[in-house]
């Protein structure tokens, strides 16, 4: 029988330690291209099953129904813990393995899901300092979902384990092509083992008190801390800078977590199969840093739910290509509604063929694989309304036809597709740490950073077949014409040295207003905005404005933000100016811009209305040498995907009225067969061509 010091032993092995910060993190582990290619060879459709909570008998008629609708793939495992180990030391896997040789009689393969996401109730009783509390001190009990501490060494070993056991199980199977970890990452814990492991990751960022002091400007309000223990550890709203290092120890501790069980699996399967995470939060959710969590894996996947309403295309879009940028390469949704979901406020039915576009636009921003949540429903639980392919009584629901065509036309479009992913002139500069140091100090209730990238997103968008959303830090940029950075607020020293390189190396580059504003520790920096990047825009922001009035600029408006500006050497130019504003603003320049060699930095001072922001993107395209996508009417969006010698055109009418598209040149249609030079797509309509 398992016991706790079994468990400490496997801890001591080196499952559970946590990663130094930031810079000292160590290498990520290296991804494992041959189990990668696999999940990239074709595309992939299929669903979340829960074979264990239906009698086995029923098992077949899911899989030969799944089959019906063309999946060729099924997740398999993530929540059945207490069906693995009913008891502590006391392990079945049979039925698992069974599950997954009969899929493989159906032609699935599979994706094992580890169980880590929902602990069983023997281990929560039993050893109650695996629990989580959260930041008021509360501790979670069980019957929910990622109750437990991620700090916990106790939890970590006992993950160990079953994942050791469930790789051990599977390994010989020739249909598990992957696994993902856990189940949408997303609450810390605040238990003394945690606290111990701050204080550790604290010593280890700054070695002394007085380093930390200095970085939190401690002398504000007496916050000074002369022992490490007195530093605070909650979700309380206070010291800006504590509270940016907060964010970087939880994403420090969550993929630690992740790392435990990553290990686990490569330790026994090896580079064989691919090794991912279900990102939730509808993408934009910022609680840890998802570049940071997304090292160690093999591809990004995340979960794309639209919730109450209808698509926005534009947002959903800008998300598929946030997480295409996690790890610069395609990636999988792990799951969608079929349909409906059970937690929005109306949890509404999609339009007949909406299903069908929200797949094809995943497919055209770079997703290889679309898998449905869930199959079937369960009798009862939290999610019991959630939509799903067929009922309770395993029989389809009437979104299954509509299902069976997204699996008709995947298959027939799957080897055109294949090794091809979308390809941008342009990038969108994303990170995390200025998303959090603008959050924790709005200066107004409705700037909304994500609403911000989507303004320059949605013109980028509609002269272009794919923009990449990238990581600020990271993220080679020498291969972009244009970059832009609509909110990068926090810019350490090396990220403005790749900045500068890019534009003296003929880049162009836009940044946003409240950019350059803070340094690696969320202190304001002694240069005005932007910064570190002051001089070679040859101007600087003289003072910020939150706006409870509109401001005229040029020929249109500012609202929420803006900034005035100055320039400070001759050859910086005034491309905007405001109108009629405030009494501070008045006349004064919005948007400066100058020439470095062939390159050029733009900085926009404030949140500007679409006709504006049209014009704006629009000069700098020209002005970068960009060369537009052909035009499509409203509502249709033109994606593109590129590789091999191959040029995919995805259209997607997120409309409800007709449209037509005139070709520029005769394309293959690879959903109906034939060349075709004009595409009618009726409301919710797809088409995917080949360019020849």
């Amino acid at each position: 029988m398992k016991t706790f010091a079994l468990a400490t032993a496997l801890l001591l092995a080196g499952a559970a330690a946590p990663l130094p910060a930031l810079a000292q993190q160590g290498e990520a582990q290296k991804a494992s291209p041959a189990a990668a290619r696999v999940a990239h060879e074709r595309l992939y459709i299929g669903s979340a099953w829960y074979p264990e909570q239906w009698p086995e008998s029923a098992w077949a008629e899911d899989l030969r129904l799944m089959q019906g609708h063309g999946a060729n793939v099924v997740r398999i495992g993530e929540y059945a813990w207490s069906k693995m180990e009913p008891e502590e030391g006391k392990y079945d896997m049979d039925w698992l393995v069974r599950a997954v040789r009969l899929a493989n009689k159906y032609g699935m393969k599979v994706v094992i899901g580890t169980p880590t996401d929902t602990p069983p109730a023997w281990m929560t009783q039993k050893y109650p300092d695996t629990l989580q509390i959260d930041g008021t001190g509360k501790q979670i009990g069980h019957g929910g979902r990622r109750q437990f501490s991620i700090s916990s060494s106790r939890y970590r070993a006992f993950a160990r384990d079953i994942v050791t056991r469930m790789a051990q199980a599977l390994k010989d199977e020739p249909n598990v092509i992957g696994w993902q970890i856990g189940n949408e990452p997303t609450d810390e814990s605040y238990d003394p083992e945690a606290r111990t492991a701050w204080v550790a990751w604290l010593k280890q960022r700054y070695g002394t008190l007085d380093k930390l002091n200095a970085a939190w400007t401690t002398e504000y309000w007496s916050q000074t801390y002369t022992a490490w223990d007195q530093v605070p550890f909650n979700s309380d709203k206070a010291n800006p800078g504590w509270m940016l290092e907060l964010k970087r120890f939880i994403t420090s501790q969550w993929r630690a977590f992740h790392r435990n069980q990553i290990d686990a699996v490569r330790a026994v399967v090896g580079d064989r199969q691919f090794i991912t995470i279900n990102f939730g939060g509808l993408g934009w959710a910022n609680r840890f840093d998802r570049y940071e969590m997304n090292r160690d894996l093999d591809f990004a996947s995340w979960d794309e739910y639209v919730g109450m309403g209808h698509v926005k295309p534009y947002r959903m879009g800008a998300t598929h290509d946030l997480v295409r940028g996690w790890k610069r390469k395609n990636f999988w949704v792990m799951e969608t509604q079929p349909g409906f979901v059970n937690w929005a406020p109306v949890s509404n039915m999609l339009y007949p063929g909406e299903t069908r576009a929200v797949a094809w636009q995943a497919v055209g921003h770079g997703a290889d694989a679309v898998l449905y949540w869930q199959w079937r429903n369960a009798l009862n639980g939290q999610e019991t309304m959630h939509g799903s392919i067929v009922g309770p009584d395993g029989k389809p629901l009437p979104v299954y036809p509509e299902i069976q065509q997204i699996g008709r036309e995947m298959k027939a479009a799957s080897p055109a597709l294949a090794g091809t992913t979308p390809v941008s002139p342009v990038a969108i500069l994303q990170d995390y740490p200025s998303r959090w140091a603008i959050d924790f100090q709005l200066h107004h209730k409705d700037y909304d950073q994500i609403e911000t990238l989507l303004d320059y997103y949605q013109p980028l968008k509609d002269a272009l077949g794919a923009v990449d959303v990238v990581e600020a830090a990271e993220a080679p940029l020498s291969g972009y014409k244009l970059v832009v950075a609509p909110s990068l607020n926090v810019i350490t020293d090396a990220t403005a040295k790749r900045l500068t390189d890019y534009v003296r190396g003929g880049g162009h580059l836009i940044l946003g207003p409240r950019s350059g504003m803070k340094d690696e520790y969320n202190r304001l920096d002694t240069v005005r905005q932007p910064g570190p990047l002051a001089e070679l825009l040859g101007g600087q922001v003289e003072q910020f404005y939150a706006l409870d009035e509109p401001v005229e600029v040029g020929t249109g408006k500012a609202t929420i933000w803006a900034e005035m500006l100055s320039t400070s050497v001759p050859d910086t130019q005034v491309l905007l100016r405001y109108g009629k504003a405030n009494g501070w603003l008045d006349g004064k320049p919005a948007v400066i811009s100058r020439k470095v060699g062939k390159g050029s930095i733009t900085y926009v001072g404030a949140l500007v209305d679409d006709g504006v922001m049209k014009g704006l993107i629009d000069a700098a395209l020209a002005d970068a040498r960009v060369s537009r996508d052909f035009a499509v009417p409203e509502d249709v969006e033109l994606m593109t995907r590129e590789g091999q010698d191959k040029r995919i055109v995805i259209l997607v009418n997120h409309g409800r009225e007709t449209r037509e598209v005139v070709l520029p040149t005769a394309m293959t249609d690879l959903l109906a067969g034939g060349k075709i030079s004009k595409v009618v797509l009726g409301r919710e309509g797809v088409a995917v061509l080949q360019r020849q």
